[in-house]
Parts: C-alpha cells; structure tokens; sequence
C-alpha cells in the first residue's frame, strides 16, 4: 500500500464510484431475465421513496428548539415552500432544490 495520501483518496473515490454503480446495476442485472419482476419489489419500488422521504423530514426536524421564534421559523417556512411547490408542480427535485435555497437563505439573511 502506497502512503501517498493523493493516490489513496484516488483509490478511495474510485473504489466507492464502482461500489456504487453496482448497486444501481444490480436489479437490472437481476431481473433483466424472462421472469417478471416479483411483485414484492414493485411493491417496495412505490412504497420506499415516500418512506424515505418520511425518514429525512424526521432527521432534519429532530433537533428543532422551540425556546425562541428564529430557531424553528425558517423551518416551517421552507417546509411549506416545499409542499407547496410540490402540490403546484409536482416536481420533487425542484421542491427539494427550492425548499434547501429558502431554508439557507432565510437563515443566512433573515433569522
């Protein structure tokens, strides 16, 4: 092993960029064949987003104090930015992408 810290961080992204293209391609590779997908995994395929989804409102939200206004206002406001949007345009990457930009900037410049 090299101690050459450039080429172990090369090392690592390279080893983590096949890692992860595996596993996207693993299902392909798995149900590629004449069998039908089971039903199970389309089940999880619909089901999985929303719950993960669930499970990072949760995780954003833990750790909000409600001792004073300006520690949970910015977010309730980009929360409702976020379900608004989504309700308007049905578009989960621009209600999460504008949802992050109102947080950051209601809590760079306002609070």
């Amino acid at each position: 092993m090299t101690n050459n810290p450039t080429v172990h961080s090369i090392l690592l992204v390279l080893v983590m960029a096949v890692v992860t293209y595996l596993l996207r391609a693993f299902p392909f590779l798995v149900f590629s064949g004449k069998k039908p997908t089971p039903k199970f995994v389309l089940y999880l395929g619909k089901v999985l987003p929303y719950a993960i989804i669930g499970m990072l409102v949760i995780y954003c939200v833990k750790d909000i104090s409600f001792t004073t206004t300006s520690s949970w206002l910015a977010y309730l406001i980009a929360g409702a930015v976020v379900v608004l949007l989504h309700i308007w345009r049905r578009n989960t990457l621009l209600s999460i992408i504008a949802g992050t930009l109102s947080y950051m900037a209601l809590v760079q410049f306002v609070f």
